[in-house]
């Protein structure tokens, strides 16, 4: 899609000229630093923003993505067409009572460590996963025995007409890794977690153990996607590609990392095209060594180039 001025100009009348770029990279804003350019990047300051973008894209029907920051992602070399949104701006974390509020462009990190100052535990589990709220919404983020459906109360969503909408946790369908909202076309604005008062320093213990834990076994010097695949049945993702004899095998400069066999790593600048064609090598080698089926848990959204 070529860059359309009246499109532009219609974004900046609904929100700040400096909120509204033209082709802007969007490997500046991937955990895997991979993907082409967007036509419209547009990073909104309100929910009537949101929901005036949304309606705008019906009207003219331009194409429309949500990118969230980046961390369960991988964006093709040939970048997104239309309208890329991020909610980098929505970032406000407040506690009423023992419930703790935030925008979905906070870091779900953030707001363990919010909760953590409020001594109230719950999310502790979420004190090393790196993506927004709203992401963690989207797929039903999850770490050492936690999950975000154990403590959503509520969340606050804009539906694909552009109106907002209270959902209750049991609305969103969250199982394993995933839930309603993309299939809906939810995009999410705020959520609520309940939680439940405890010591500072039993719950920064808690963090303590997995920020170690983390840190020593995934390998944050490179940038990636984290952990690119769901766990199958009866088998962890890791053990099956590390007995695949992967690691530290790739195409150009991506490859299975020498630290934790679940992640891929961008090395040495790599292409998004090297990088998804190592997900498919390891997808390929575990099926044929041992017949397993890897299920990616990583988006793979845009377009290829030509």
């Amino acid at each position: 899609m070529a860059n359309d001025h009246s499109i532009y100009n219609q974004l900046i009348s609904i929100t700040d000229k400096e909120n509204v770029k033209l082709d802007e990279y969007l490997k500046n804003h991937t955990y895997t630093c991979l993907g082409g350019k967007a036509d419209y990047f547009v990073t909104p300051s309100n929910k009537q923003e949101v929901q005036e973008i949304i309606k705008l894209a019906n009207k003219l029907d331009v194409p429309f993505t949500l990118l969230g920051n980046g961390s369960n992602l991988i964006v093709r070399d040939g970048g997104i067409r239309g309208i890329v949104m991020t909610l980098k701006r929505f970032t406000t974390i407040r506690t009423e009572g023992n419930s703790v509020f935030s925008e979905s462009g906070a870091r779900i990190i953030d707001v363990s460590r919010h909760a953590l100052k409020d001594t109230l535990t719950g999310l502790e589990f979420a004190c090393g996963i790196p993506g927004t709220v709203g992401g963690a919404l989207y797929m039903n983020a999850g770490a050492y025995g936690g999950e975000v459906k154990d403590v959503l109360h509520h969340t606050i969503v804009v539906d694909r007409e552009g109106n907002l909408l209270t959902l209750a946790a049991e609305d969103l369908d969250l199982d394993y890794r995933t839930s309603n909202i993309p299939d809906k076309g939810y995009i999410v604005l705020e959520a609520r977690f309940d939680l439940k008062p405890a010591s500072y320093d039993s719950i920064k213990a808690v963090m303590d153990d997995l920020t170690y834990k983390r840190e020593s076994k995934q390998p944050l010097e490179y940038p990636s996607c984290g952990s690119v695949f769901k766990r199958p049945p009866g088998y962890f993702a890791g053990k099956l590609i590390q007995d695949s004899e992967l690691q530290g095998k790739g195409i150009g400069g991506a490859e299975v990392s020498t630290k934790h066999a679940g992640f891929i790593v961008n090395k040495n600048n790599a292409t998004a095209t090297e990088y998804i064609s190592v997900i498919e090598m390891v997808q390929k080698t575990v099926k044929d060594k041992f017949g397993v089926e890897l299920e990616r848990e990583v988006r793979i959204i845009g377009e290829d180039t030509e």
